[in-house]
């Protein structure tokens, strides 16, 4: 399969489909609970208002080939009700990074995101037949930074320095790893963790 291909996949709490522009609503909708926006290290999430944009945006870096981008659906409202992002794809290395990933506030400690690493790195390592899949998340991130733990990656080190950000503040790029040997153990590992969201 193709690094680029951006097949539908479906668990029970969570269907990760193509993002398109008729999710803009919902999109919208579920990033304006709490303004999360305007959360100062989120400079990758749209205000409600530049939703279509940002899609519009989205799809065409798929189409260019540099990134794959999923609305994240929960089965239980037929909502969408954030992004996940497969970018940084490097198939001649077969490693790929999954980033560029919001939930909406009401999402969130739910086990959909959960669910979703678990639907992505299924493809990565089933499908796609990745020796490694890659998180970067920013330092002051200890909410992201203690989700990427939490799923079994492995703090790889801190690229220091590594961002200018438009306000011109610098980010230190926290990154993490799973490898293919490690992917067993971690799907177990999240199996598990979604029982208890049943």
């Amino acid at each position: 399969m193709e690094f680029t291909a951006l097949p539908t996949l479906v668990g029970g709490r969570v269907r990760l489909e193509p993002l398109a522009e008729t999710h803009a609503a919902d999109l919208a909708e579920a990033v304006a609970v709490g303004d999360l926006w305007r959360t100062w290290y989120a400079t990758h999430i749209a205000a409600p208002d530049d939703m279509a944009d940002d899609i519009r945006a989205r799809l065409a870096l798929h189409r260019a080939g540099t990134q794959v981008p999923w609305a994240v659906i929960d089965t239980r409202s037929g909502r969408a009700v954030g992004i996940t992002t497969l970018l940084n794809l490097e198939p001649e290395h077969r490693r790929l990074e999954i980033g560029s990933t919001w939930l909406g506030r009401e999402a969130q400690r739910t086990g959909i995101n959960t669910e979703a690493k678990l639907l992505l790195l299924g493809h990565a390592f089933e499908s796609l037949g990745c020796i490694a899949v890659e998180f970067r998340v920013h330092w002051h991130n200890q909410q992201s930074r203690a989700a990427v733990a939490r799923l079994g990656a492995k703090q790889d080190g801190v690229l220091r320095n590594h961002r200018v950000w438009p306000d011109g503040t610098i980010r230190d790029t926290v990154v993490f790893s799973i490898i293919d040997g490690e992917w067993p153990t971690v799907r177990q590992s999240l199996t598990q963790r979604l029982a208890g969201h049943a």
